[in-house]
């Protein structure tokens, strides 16, 4: 297999045998989520381009390269991010039958120093508690059109029901089912079910019927004519309903500008916003950790934790009962 080959076979399948058939190699494709396999060709693009202009052989490539390459990135890029461009190296060199020793000193010393030095703490966007969801849906309610019916139901959607962006775009009208306490949502696949076992999530009528997520998907179905296929469409700026699914960085943009609109600086948080806003809003109100979780559906408690632990911070803190 030639080296110009390389990229976009790592990027697409983890491990695969070279004699594997198309219909075999089809199913491998699919072996990783498709922000995985994004993620790991930008990777080895990196790294390539990277050794195109220093001169060095992308592969096989010495210890002593991939080492000095994580070395050149280090001040731009986070731990995790090279983390994730190590492995992609090592999944390229073991589809051209090569070997690369991650624990070699090279890679290793220099990825401890990385982490020593630049710490690898996350850089952890804003969660869009309830205050600031019923904000940004306030000022939706002041404008007209589809567009801002669907945003309304996507905020209130996401955050009710814990979602992740990709699951929040991925859903289809056949995935909801409207009952006497509110709906069930259907995750046909998530991020922890990549085999499609599918999760059911319930979420109840809400308290005020502006800021309803059941009320406000139906009106947004309603409104839109929906009845079969992708719930979140696009909307054009003349307000025409498109046929294609919104993406998830179309979810991030929706988060932005809706907070945006209600006075907040977009740029501090994202589509993951509407999740942890939940989590956080939960932990906040005294929600037990496994009723969390039960939404959340996080496979790590100490992950689950974390969240938990951020939203809680000024919960019974501890210097507020000190006196001063």
């Amino acid at each position: 297999m030639g080296a110009e080959l390389i990229p976009a076979v790592a990027a697409e399948v983890p491990v695969v045998a070279p004699a594997l058939s198309v219909e075999a190699r089809a199913y491998a494709l699919e072996a990783s989520a498709l922000n995985t396999r994004r993620a790991y060709r930008a990777a080895w693009a990196d790294f390539t381009t990277w050794c195109d202009a220093t001169g060095h052989p992308p592969l096989p490539a010495p210890p002593e390269t991939v080492g000095t390459f994580l070395a050149a990135r280090a001040s731009t890029h986070k731990a995790a991010s090279l983390s994730m461009r190590l492995v992609a190296i090592g999944q390229a060199h073991r589809l051209a039958g090569h070997r690369l020793d991650t624990g070699h000193p090279a890679i290793r010393e220099t990825m401890k120093g990385i982490r020593r030095i630049h710490g690898t703490a996350p850089a952890k966007k804003d969660a869009a508690v309830a205050d600031i969801i019923r904000d940004a849906v306030a000022e939706l309610a002041k404008r007209s059109g589809l567009r801002p019916l669907r945003d309304r139901a996507l905020l209130l959607v996401g955050f009710a029901a814990a979602l992740r962006r990709s699951e929040l775009v991925a859903l289809d009208v056949a995935d909801v089912a409207f009952v006497a306490e509110g709906m069930i949502v259907t995750l046909r696949r998530a991020k922890t079910d990549q085999e499609g076992r599918g999760t059911e999530i319930a979420v109840p009528f809400g308290r005020g019927a502006r800021t309803c997520p059941v009320l406000a998907l139906r009106a947004w179905l309603e409104a839109a004519g929906i009845e079969v296929g992708a719930v979140f469409r696009s909307v054009s700026r003349h307000g025409t309903l498109g046929p294609a699914r919104l993406s998830d960085r179309d979810v991030a943009r929706v988060v932005k500008a809706s907070v945006e609109a209600a006075g907040y600086d977009p740029t501090t948080f994202a589509g993951h916003s509407l999740r942890s806003g939940f989590i956080t809003t939960a932990a906040r109100e005294g929600v037990a950790e496994r009723h969390i979780q039960n939404q959340s559906r996080h496979k790590s408690l100490p992950v689950l934790r974390g969240y938990i632990r951020r939203g809680s911070l000024f919960v019974d803190n501890a210097a507020a009962r000190v006196g001063l």
